[in-house]
């Protein structure tokens, strides 16, 4: 029973697949609709700085300001292991003799 329902759900995908294959033909995108006026294209400096520079930039603008306004408790900071931390008491210990 379970073959059969494999074969049906692949016989389905399949069939949507080439049916959505079909319906769709991206040989019509190379005609002009009416109203369509599209604009100059992008060098590749342009393009460059549109899409590569610029979020660099960005994510770089957002790092710093989050590492300069970070306002944590050093107290709170994780130390990794392998470095050393300053070993916090609260109060002092009596030694008992």
């Amino acid at each position: 029973m379970d073959k059969k329902n494999a074969l049906r759900a692949g016989a389905l995908a399949a069939g949507t697949t080439l049916m959505m294959l079909l319906m769709s033909s991206p040989a019509l995108a190379l005609t002009r609709d009416d109203g369509d006026d599209p604009g100059t294209g992008l060098s590749v400096v342009e393009t460059l700085g549109l899409y590569v520079l610029a979020p660099l930039a960005l994510f770089a603008i957002i790092a710093g300001l989050v590492m300069v306004l970070d306002r944590s408790h050093p107290d709170h900071r994780v130390s990794t292991p392998g470095t050393k931390s300053k070993a916090k008491t609260k109060g002092k210990v009596a030694a008992k003799v």
